[in-house]
C-alpha cells in the first residue's frame, strides 16, 4: 500500500511539473513575478544564512582544533578540515535542509492558502495556467539566487573561523589561513554549487506541489507545509548521496 501510494504521488508530481513548465502566457508578467520571488525567497534568506554560517564556521573551527592535538597531525589540518567540511557539505546540503524549513514552508503555506480560499480555482476559471503562473517564477527565481546564498554561506563560514582565530587563543590566524589555502581544489566549489541547484529545485517544486493540492481548511494547510518540509528534506538527503557518488567518483 505504501509503495502504491508513493508511486501515485510521484506520478501526480510529474504531471504537476509538466503543467508548471509550460510557456508563460505573458512574459512581462512572468519576469516581474520572477524578480519578486528572487527578492522574497532569496534576498530575504541572506540574514538567516549569514547568522547560521558565521556560528557554524566558528564551531567547526573550535571542534577541529580541540580534537586534532596529535603531534603527528600537521598544524594546518584545522583550516583544511574546516574548509573541506564547509565546501563539501555544509554550504550546500545542510544549508538547503535549513532553507527547506524556511522557504519550503513559506511556499507551501502561501499556495495552500490560495487553494483553500479558491484563488487558484478563480485563475483556472479565467483560463490561466495556475500552476505555471504561481509556481514557475518561484522555481526559476530561487534557482537563480541559490548560488548567491551558497557563496554567502562559504564566505561567512570562513569568516567565523577567522574571528575565532583573531579573538581567541585557540589557533593562530596565520596557521588557520594557511590551512584554508592548503591543497585547495576548485572543483569542490563547483561541486557545492551544482548540488545546491538540484536541491533548490526540490525545495520549491515539492513545497509548491503539496500546497497546490491542499484540500480542506487552515489545518490542512499547516499539515501540507509540514509534509512539504519533511519530503524535501528526505529527497535532499537521498539526492545528496547520488550526486556525491556521481560528482566525486
Amino acid at each position: 500500500m505504501l509503495i502504491s501510494d508513493s508511486l501515485t504521488t510521484f506520478g501526480k508530481y510529474c504531471l504537476f511539473i509538466n503543467k508548471v513548465f509550460s510557456i508563460p502566457d505573458k512574459w512581462k508578467t512572468f519576469f516581474k513575478r520572477t524578480f519578486f520571488e528572487i527578492t522574497k525567497l532569496g534576498v530575504d534568506s541572506i540574514p538567516l544564512v549569514i547568522v547560521i554560517s558565521l556560528f557554524i564556521g566558528a564551531v567547526i573551527t573550535i571542534q577541529m582544533q580541540l580534537n586534532i592535538v596529535s603531534p603527528l597531525v600537521p598544524s594546518y589540518s584545522t583550516g583544511l578540515a574546516t574548509r573541506e567540511i564547509i565546501l563539501l557539505e555544509f554550504s550546500n546540503s545542510i544549508l538547503c535542509l535549513i532553507l527547506a524549513g524556511k522557504v519550503g514552508s513559506n511556499i507551501a503555506s502561501e499556495i495552500g492558502t490560495m487553494r483553500v480560499t479558491e484563488q487558484i480555482d478563480a485563475l483556472d476559471i479565467m483560463g490561466v495556467n495556475s500552476a505555471n503562473f504561481l509556481v514557475l517564477p518561484k522555481i526559476i527565481g530561487f534557482l537563480i539566487y541559490m548560488p548567491v546564498l551558497v557563496v554567502f554561506c562559504i564566505f561567512t563560514s570562513f569568516l567565523g573561523g577567522v574571528l575565532i582565530s583573531v579573538f581567541t587563543a585557540i589557533i593562530p590566524l596565520n596557521r588557520f589561513i594557511y590551512g584554508l589555502q592548503t591543497m585547495f581544489s576548485e572543483w569542490y566549489v563547483w561541486y557545492g554549487l551544482i548540488k545546491s541547484l538540484f536541491f533548490s529545485f526540490i525545495i520549491t517544486s515539492v513545497a509548491a506541489f503539496y500546497g497546490y493540492f491542499v484540500k480542506g481548511g487552515a489545518l490542512e494547510v499547516g499539515k501540507a507545509s509540514t509534509n512539504a518540509v519533511v519530503a524535501s528534506s528526505i529527497l535532499i538527503l537521498l539526492l545528496d548521496v547520488v550526486l556525491t557518488k556521481l560528482l566525486l567518483q
